[in-house]
């Protein structure tokens, strides 16, 4: 008899707090940053042992989806939790270099115009995206939604929208 008939068995329940997480970062708009609840309380609003939520978290982190902190919390490291396809993932690695270069050039162009175009209210939200920065930082993040925010008020200051576009469709890469 081959593997492939072996008997099936029940979901594992660490795999059924996997499907939980996956949903409620989708359904919650959680992003890349974004800090999970504590271990704790998913455990108690699961209804499931702090070991199965452990391993869940363990799981997403060798999957390199969430960040977990000793003593710091569990963040996403991307908007989603679902499992990218390795042959996608293989692909968009052999790209990576490619994107960075592409970016590379477009920020250095969109800097340029901004410091060129910006107005009082550009610079406003510039100063407010280095702010949100900052607090995100203080909070033992990475300053990712500040990040994301400033390159976004960066390019909007240079009032180009081709070159926003440009960014736009190479963002996700």
């Amino acid at each position: 008899m081959t593997d492939a008939l072996r008997p099936m068995t029940k979901q594992r329940l660490y795999e059924q707090v996997l499907e939980r997480l996956r949903q409620y970062v989708a359904d919650g708009g959680l992003r890349a940053g974004d800090r999970l609840p504590p271990e704790r309380d998913l455990a108690q609003r699961l209804g499931v042992s702090r070991a199965s939520v452990k391993q869940a978290i363990v799981v997403l982190e060798v999957q390199g989806l969430v960040e977990a902190r000793h003593g710091g919390g569990t963040y996403l490291v991307r908007d989603s939790l679902d499992v990218e396809p390795v042959e996608k993932m293989v692909e968009r690695r052999r790209r990576l270099p490619d994107v960075l270069e592409a970016r590379e050039a477009l920020e250095t162009k969109l800097a340029e115009l901004a410091a060129e175009r910006r107005t009082e209210d550009d610079l406003a939200a510039m100063r407010s995206a280095l702010a949100v920065m900052a607090e995100e930082i203080d909070r033992d993040g990475h300053g990712v939604e500040g990040d994301r925010l400033f390159h976004a008020a960066v390019t909007a200051a240079a009032h180009s929208s081709l070159l926003a576009e440009f960014m736009r469709s190479i963002a996700h890469q």
